[in-house]
């Protein structure tokens, strides 16, 4: 999965990769001489008394040092440059997956695990790229160069130094394969710490109100413990690697002594052959030791290969069409006709047979009890999920027809809960229309009924805004929202009960100055509050996701018991007529 994965993702940069393994073969052939340098030194300098051979071999050494550690240092900065490029290209890709996301996708994930998935899975990713690209190409040529080189010195003592290999692969890859999945596990419980923790900073006021501070404590110890139980099992494991080798590694230098010792007593091998066997058992060890720190991170690499891959391999239930209209013959007429909707797995259906006509210059408004499936109809216009029975119409083109840059800029939804990105005010509003100027901006204000505490902050249309929007009120936050929407100035509003938050007199002024502003357009209200949708051209009303009547207010008092119920819920019978 891990190689699938990166593969694709490395072809961009072969040249890159071309110039990497060049680096690396020059750094291993400059660490392969070196300990036959040295041998000559001992041999035929320092053991005959000559120093103008120890000068030149030490020369030559300096050298051949020099050199192994320019192509060292660039084999590094070219891997590293590699790995963070095809990181962020991996980034990249899971952003643009989790955007194309319907709200089904999303909620199947969750916001915590998308989070860690884009930022902590790919870390793991491009750390174990970086450890590839650095250790992969040279561990074998120095195990190998060093094994060759070591026969040529002395036969005998290099079966010594053969069975070193085995040993230590042997030896550390069963701990290796053990690993494998406490790393997975780790990764689901770093998920699940990220999601308790959101919960907790999202909803502390709720936590707080009910004085639930201490079982939240408890759960995020929770949690965190579940971590550490996991994360101490894989470290045990990673700190039984190193002893291991460096077990092995004294072994085998024992007894290559040993045998060397015995070999220059009967004159068969020189004391610098023996040097040089050492120096070939460091730089063999050191190969296994890259190839044993690379497999050290290759599970938890693997762990997060598969969650990134998992997202990648999911394909949106909202798919953009293959053949977009691009432009809308009309002003932006919406018809409902016999929509249902259904979520995954769900028994019953969310919405069944829904109509509903609404026409440029005119109000419609929707009211139903909770969880009669009005939000849910007015999610399925912008695509935020399809509709899987009828259609949704605009200007007499299903929804799933049209382009989605047209869609944005036909469509204006103010969500229930409204969001503002950190920055400021201005870049909050230009968010449909970045080149809005401040004169549409202030208009836009005006008509939201937002302008007199926009003006009252220091630094007006600059003024700071927190993620989430969270150092402004619900209504200033709603009102934000509704001026953000007509900055960007669409055929098509759709309140979502986006003026739950206002008190009776903002909000009558709010709609006394958007009937003027939406003259031509068509707008959609989903209200609770009576009040708000009661001079509604039109107002149909959902029961249980199903349409149980259209008409005027005045109509539906008359005919519908349902809407009337609504209303006296709320009003006198004086105050509803």
């Amino acid at each position: 999965m891990l190689f699938r994965l990166l593969a694709p993702r490395l072809r961009p940069h072969r040249p890159l990769l071309f110039l990497l393994v060049a680096l690396q073969l020059v750094q291993t052939l400059a660490s392969l001489a070196l300990p036959t340098l040295n041998a000559g030194v001992i041999d035929e300098g320092v053991l005959r008394g000559d120093t103008g051979r120890v000068l030149s071999g030490g020369a030559a050494m300096i050298a051949v040092t020099l050199l192994q550690a320019a192509a060292a240092a660039a084999a590094t900065y070219t891997g590293a440059k590699v790995a963070m490029g095809v990181a962020r290209d991996l980034r990249s890709e899971v952003f643009r997956r989790v955007q194309d996301f319907s709200a089904r996708e999303r909620g199947r994930f969750g916001a915590a695990s998308l989070i860690t998935r884009t930022t902590n899975d790919v870390q793991q990713i491009q750390t174990f790229t970086v450890l590839v690209l650095t250790m992969l190409a040279a561990a074998p040529l120095l195990c190998a160069g060093g094994l060759v080189m070591a026969l040529r010195q002395d036969v005998p003592l290099a079966l010594v130094l053969l069975l070193f290999v085995p040993v230590m692969t042997g030896a550390v890859g069963t701990v290796v394969l053990r690993m494998r999945p406490l790393f997975r596990g780790m990764q689901e419980r770093v998920d699940r710490a990220n999601r308790v923790l959101r919960e907790q900073i999202t909803g502390v006021r709720v936590v707080r109100a009910f004085v639930r501070d201490r079982h939240e404590r408890e759960r995020f110890a929770g949690a965190n413990d579940e971590l550490l139980t996991v994360g101490l099992k894989a470290g045990r494991l990673q700190a039984l690697m190193f002893p291991t080798v460096l077990i092995v590694w004294q072994l085998t230098t024992v007894a290559l002594v040993y045998v060397g010792a015995h070999r220059i007593d009967a004159g068969a091998l020189q004391p610098g052959g023996l040097v040089a066997f050492l120096g070939y058992l460091l730089q063999t060890s050191m190969s296994v030791m890259m190839v044993l720190f690379l497999l050290m991170h290759m599970p938890r690499a693997e762990a997060g290969a598969e969650r990134v891959r998992e997202v990648l391999d999911t394909r949106a239930s909202v798919a953009p069409p293959a053949d977009p209209v691009r432009t809308l013959p009309g002003p932006g007429r919406l018809d409902l006709a016999g929509v249902g909707f259904r979520y995954p797995g769900a028994e019953e259906s969310v919405l069944h047979d829904v109509g509903l006509v609404a026409r440029p210059g005119e109000t419609t408004a929707v009211i139903g009890s909770t969880g009669s499936g009005k939000s849910t109809l007015l999610g399925l216009v912008p695509r935020l999920f399809d509709a899987t029975d009828g259609e949704v119409l605009v200007d007499g083109v299903d929804v799933r027809a049209l382009d989605p840059a047209l869609m944005a800029r036909t469509v204006g939804l103010v969500p229930q809960k409204p969001y503002l990105f950190s920055g400021t005010v201005a870049t909050n509003l230009r968010y449909g229309k970045p080149d809005a100027t401040d004169e549409e901006l202030w208009h836009a204000l005006e008509v939201a009924q937002a302008a007199d505490f926009v003006r009252a902050l220091d630094d007006g249309l600059d003024a700071p805004v927190s993620q989430g929007g969270t150092n402004f009120s619900g209504g200033q936050r709603q009102r934000l929202a509704i001026a953000r929407v007509l900055v960007a100035r669409p055929r098509l509003y759709l309140f979502d009960d986006s003026f739950s938050a206002l008190d009776p007199r903002t909000d009558a002024r709010l709609r006394t100055a958007l009937r003027t502003e939406t003259a031509d357009a068509t707008v959609v209200i989903v209200a609770q509050r009576v009040s708000t949708i009661r001079h509604a051209d039109r107002i149909v009303v959902l029961d249980r996701g199903r349409t149980v009547g259209t008409g005027t207010h005045t109509s539906l008092m008359r005919d519908n018991p349902t809407y009337r119920e609504i209303v006296l819920s709320q009003l006198t019978e004086e105050e509803a007529a």
